[in-house]
């Protein structure tokens, strides 16, 4: 039996010049309610006592979901081409530093 293969779906993005640049970041703060979940990307720069938020992205469960499917797949491809991803202790903050979600 032949089947049809399904069409591509093609989406296209803008992009902001300002955004385009990215903003570093080498922690990320996540939350979550049983509605959201709330993820704070922020930069903690050695020397400084805090890390400074740079970005709040707030997100459904489902597209959560499909985020972590998402940099699943891109981690295999990304391990594939360059190698495992070795991920060394580095400071951050105590795990006893809860970080809580609003409440709906």
């Amino acid at each position: 039996m032949n089947e049809q293969p399904k069409p591509v779906r093609r989406l296209d993005v803008e992009i902001k010049p300002e955004q385009a640049e990215g903003i570093y970041s080498n922690l990320v703060l996540v939350a979550h309610s049983s509605s959201e979940f709330i993820l704070d990307f922020a930069r903690m720069l050695p020397g400084l006592p805090k890390a400074r938020v740079l970005s709040r992205i707030i997100m459904s469960p489902p597209h959560v979901e499909l985020l972590r499917r998402t940099l699943e797949e891109n981690i295999k491809k990304y391990e594939g081409r360059y190698g495992k991803i070795e991920v060394k202790d580095q400071p951050g903050p105590p795990k006893e530093m809860g970080f809580t979600a609003p409440q709906h």
